[in-house]
């Protein structure tokens, strides 16, 4: 069964299970790329005009979702389109010749998995005239540089907004390649032997955006205001703490915020959470 879901610019989907009462706002497949009309009656700029349409990749229904919510609450003109599967993408090919570009979301996997290599790999070969590019939690050059070898136009951290995914995949368009700050700030650290600070990912045991989801959970607040601070879906909040969790080894919420705290240097005074 095909979990392709459609989005339009008031935020319909396409393959709704469900009832049409529930939403009267579901459409077919060629609303897609014709022109559409907000309930206000002001036009929106086609796929054509705005010339961006982004497939998205992510066996995560509830990340997938998010994301393509936030492109859309970003940019209204962007036509997004929600994968569960590479295979379902494959099988859309009425799609194909409309999207500009693929997004794959390999979340906390690291460029050697085996599921990862095959993914970018395929995804490069098969689409090489779209540009594909990764999304992950790993910031580490090495890992960033993998995912680049394995035909990828670029690589978005999840530490990084909306509105910088979007110019990435505008830059992968233009025939350039997004490689993100945070994997050349340590990259030029290993060079230099410099030492990163510990204000800065917590001694490089978490990404830039699990060390600010480590730090909010440290001072005990709960998933839905961490969401609302870093401007994040709360799913995404709970996947960041789950890894956070497996990093540190950690049962539960408490156990790491009492880890993290054990983290901070003495000299941090008020700042350290007794």
């Amino acid at each position: 069964m095909s979990h392709h879901l459609e989005f339009s610019a008031v935020g319909a989907v396409k393959n709704y299970i469900g009832p049409t009462e529930v939403n009267p706002r579901l459409y077919d497949l060629k609303d897609a790329i014709a022109p559409k009309v907000r309930p206000t009656g002001d036009p929106v700029v086609s796929e054509a005009a705005s010339n961006i349409h982004i497939a998205v990749i992510d066996y995560r229904k509830l990340e997938l979702e998010c994301l393509i919510r936030g492109f859309r609450s970003r940019n209204p003109n962007l036509e997004a389109s929600a994968f569960s599967s590479i295979k379902d993408w494959q099988n859309a090919s009425e799609l194909h010749d409309h999207v500009s570009a693929i997004l794959l979301n390999i979340g906390w996997r690291n460029a050697t998995d085996p599921e990862v290599v095959e993914a970018v790999k395929s995804l490069a070969s098969e689409f090489s005239a779209i540009p594909t590019i990764a999304i992950g939690d790993v910031e580490d050059m090495a890992h960033v540089m993998k995912i680049l070898e394995y035909g990828a136009r670029g690589y978005i951290p999840t530490s990084v907004g909306l509105d910088v995914a979007i110019e990435a995949v505008r830059l992968a368009r233009a025939g350039g390649i997004f490689v993100p700050a945070s994997s050349l700030t340590s990259f030029q650290q290993h060079l230099s032997g410099e030492k990163p600070s510990q204000d800065g990912v917590m001694n490089g045991l978490f990404t830039a955006r699990q060390a600010a989801v480590a730090d909010a959970l440290r001072r005990g607040k709960a998933n839905k205001i961490i969401a609302y601070e870093l401007n994040l879906c709360e799913s995404t909040v709970k996947v960041h703490i789950r890894n956070i969790m497996k990093k540190l080894k950690a049962k539960n919420r408490t156990e790491v915020a009492y880890k993290i705290n054990d983290m901070m240097p003495r000299s941090s005074g008020s700042d350290r959470v007794m």
